[in-house]
């Protein structure tokens, strides 16, 4: 790899939106280490890829720091610096009334949504501060749930609106080291997890409605918009979505 080429990180790069931002970043050039859980997955986004070196799969649990720490590690042995952090990885939990949800299921949706974009967040900073020329960015994937809840969804809402927080924290805390930091916020993106979407989900009247969906590589062209911006520029919110799903208005 010659020195000079831009270097991300991707989590839950494995599937849907991850996977989708990952190979549009490789494919504008840039090396890019994919993490997630589970390691097929990842060496199946490589191999796909046709990127060769650039392209590297790195197991992680983000939620585990001793796990964060070895893919950063792992990225710098490979790359030699880190441009771009996108912390994508996300889970929800059952759709159950708040009052019923074992908290179990609740720690699980914090550890992997929001401590897991915090730690990946400390590693991205402590590099990017260090390295020469000095500077990065990082974005966080926020969602829509991120601005609007869905029904029995407490746990995945609670840490997108949390995202929010630590997005603009981080731009605040970032300036003095040129990191700039952003949100993309996205709405039924044609994922694995959004395809039930295509036969009805719950709305918050009660009802249950068919929601229209967007081509995900749509998503995964607007990160690489974001990722290529000179560091004195940011797109501090992004929202993308399917046109015509029910947010904008009442429903």
């Amino acid at each position: 790899m010659a020195r000079n080429d831009k270097v991300a990180i991707v989590t839950g790069g494995g599937t849907g939106i991850g996977k989708a931002a990952a190979l549009a970043l490789l494919r504008e050039g840039w090396c890019v280490a994919i993490a997630g859980r589970r390691a097929d997955l990842l060496d199946q986004a490589v191999a796909g890829s046709g990127a060769g070196k650039r392209a590297l799969a790195v197991p992680t649990d983000v939620g585990d720091p001793a796990s964060v720490r070895a893919l950063f590690d792992r990225t710098i042995e490979a790359f030699g610096r880190l441009d771009l952090l996108f912390n994508n990885a996300g889970i929800g939990a059952p759709p159950v009334g708040l009052e019923d949800l074992p908290f179990e299921k609740w720690q699980a949706v914090v550890d992997t949504n929001l401590t897991g974009a915090f730690l990946c967040t400390q590693q991205a900073i402590r590099i990017m501060k260090s390295q020469q020329p000095m500077g990065g960015r990082i974005i966080n994937n926020g969602s829509i749930s991120a601005h609007a809840p869905r029904p029995n969804s407490a746990p995945y809402t609670a840490t997108k609106h949390a995202i929010t927080g630590l997005t603009k924290s981080t731009s605040l805390d970032g300036r003095k080291y040129d990191i700039a930091c952003g949100q993309i916020d996205i709405g039924n993106a044609l994922t694995d997890l959004a395809a039930r979407m295509a036969s009805g989900v719950p709305q918050a009247n009660g009802s249950v409605a068919v929601e229209p969906l967007m081509d995900v590589a749509h998503v995964g062209e607007a990160i690489v918009h974001m990722a290529s911006l000179p560091l004195e520029t940011n797109v501090q919110f992004m929202t993308i979505m399917a046109t015509k799903m029910p947010f904008v208005g009442r429903g």
